[in-house]
């Protein structure tokens, strides 16, 4: 899965891209969702995340999925 469609603004590297598009894949996974309208939330939350640095794409999945729930369930 590219997350070049989801990056705007955001002057990503290749192995930025590469790191992104493992953790959009991871946090599909998890999430068990496969449509165009999850993969923009994800990768929003993905995004975000790795404006701080973060390149881990363990790290990034754990962040988007903690940012993802707090969405849904306010904690």
């Amino acid at each position: 899965m590219s997350v070049t469609p989801y990056l705007n603004e955001f002057d990503a590297d290749p192995e930025t891209k590469r790191v992104l598009a493992v953790a959009l894949e991871m946090t599909r996974i998890s999430l068990g969702l496969e449509d165009d309208f999850a993969n923009g939330m994800i990768a929003k939350q993905l995004i975000e995340i790795a404006k701080t640095g973060e390149r881990n794409p363990d790290l990034l999945c754990e962040g988007a999925l903690n940012k993802l729930r707090e969405g849904l369930y306010g904690d």
